[in-house]
């Protein structure tokens, strides 16, 4: 099989993109998602896949629970924030609004919606480590909202090195 095809194939495709914040010793890491997706309705469970190069994938390591948002595209400057800037350089929670949520995650003040989960497992994936959750907690809006998409950052450079 050509590695050239399946790479064509999958660009064509246009994910919702997720933030992930979590916190561990006091200290909030957060980094944007492509690789995330409800995998059960009961019980309810979701997958988030975290580049080993990341910062957050550090931090999460050393926390039970991670925090994951959806944006809407009116805030597509927090997902280049969260995609395009590493927590090894800056911290990207002193660049927006957050408060602390349920389980002391951080939650982005500006998405549109979020949940909490608890992290069931942690299962090696390739180059992402995937982290099954149990909603713990949730946000939804009562409205539909046009969602940051793979579309809208593909010119961001996934995973940083730490």
């Amino acid at each position: 099989m050509s590695d050239d095809g399946f790479e064509r194939l999958v660009a064509m495709l246009d994910y919702t993109m997720f933030v992930v914040t979590t916190q561990a010793d006091g200290h909030p890491s957060g980094c944007l998602v492509g690789f995330a997706t409800q995998t059960s309705l009961r019980p309810p469970r979701f997958f988030v896949g975290i580049s080993r190069k990341n910062h957050t994938f550090r931090v999460a390591g050393q926390s039970e629970h991670l925090a994951v948002h959806v944006l809407s595209r009116r805030d597509i400057g927090l997902a280049r924030l969260f995609g395009g800037e590493t927590g090894d350089r800056i911290d990207k929670f002193a660049r927006c609004a957050w408060h602390r949520g349920p389980e002391g995650m951080p939650i982005l003040d500006d998405a549109v919606g979020w949940f909490v989960g608890k992290t069931l497992s942690r299962i090696d994936v390739g180059d992402h480590v995937g982290h099954l959750l149990e909603p713990v907690a949730a946000y939804a809006p009562s409205t539909d909202e046009d969602l940051v998409s793979f579309a809208d950052v593909a010119d961001l450079e996934p995973g940083h090195e730490a």
